[in-house]
């Protein structure tokens, strides 16, 4: 089991307090390497004591591919012990809290933790929160719930830069033709920037070999024609 600085290896049948001390130590270690193989390490000998650290650190660890690594290391421990941890940090007043939190609720796949995607975490005012609660939507939400989640997401249509839109589209398309009325009413929006955004992503519902960044550009620029004025229009 790596779990410290030294990388000391060793055969492992159970979990010792002194492994869980040196695991402990490894996660809160100033080196991302080290803080990786203590992660490593907690999912490989999954213990009850790992649950609340691994969900601490995910609300503070810095480098991605060790949040990724953590978030492994919580779908090794049983859901009974992790799935009340990351609901509780949902509501968290840490924006990294919330994201990772819901992230990892979408790798768990549980649908019992569809309670705690509610509406005001799916219009969450940062943006990698909301991604990561749309992306989490579209993996919990029960059959009968579809609809409502979609007039949810539809409300966040041009909001963001393209990253934030591309999610969007992404948790849109993913719920199927759910989306369509909903896309089709948002299409004639005064906004110029809801419209483009449901036109891009109506394309891709119909087109799914269309990219979604180019429908999304491409759909922006017939908006901002169809706005332009034309010979008639112009004040001489």
């Amino acid at each position: 089991m790596v779990i410290t600085g030294d990388a000391t290896t060793g055969d492992v049948t159970g979990v010792s307090d002194a492994d869980v001390e040196r695991a402990l130590r490894g996660l809160a270690d100033s080196r991302a390497s080290v803080r990786l193989r203590a992660a490593m390490a907690v999912g490989s000998a999954p213990d009850p004591r790992f649950v609340g650290p691994i969900v601490e650190r995910c609300a503070v660890e810095p480098e991605f591919f060790v949040r990724d690594m953590l978030t492994w290391a919580l779908t090794r421990h049983p859901g009974g012990m992790t799935l009340p941890a990351l609901v509780r940090e949902v509501g968290s007043g840490r924006a990294q809290a919330r994201s990772q939190a819901l992230h990892s609720l979408s790798k768990l796949g549980d649908r019992s933790a569809w309670p705690a995607i509610t509406q005001e975490v799916l219009t969450d005012a940062d943006d990698d929160v909301a991604r990561a609660a749309w992306r989490a939507a579209v993996v919990l939400v029960p059959d009968d719930e579809r609809n409502a989640l979609v007039d949810v997401l539809v409300t966040q249509l041009g909001r963001g830069g393209r990253d934030t839109q591309l999610s969007l589209s992404r948790a849109l398309v993913d719920l199927g033709d759910v989306t369509l009325p909903a896309l089709h009413t948002a299409a004639e929006d005064t906004d110029p920037g809801v419209r483009a955004h449901a036109l891009a992503t109506q394309r891709v519902l119909r087109d799914p070999d269309t990219g979604l960044g180019f429908a999304i550009e491409e759909a922006k620029r017939v908006v901002a024609l169809d706005g332009a004025p034309g010979m008639d229009d112009e004040v001489c």
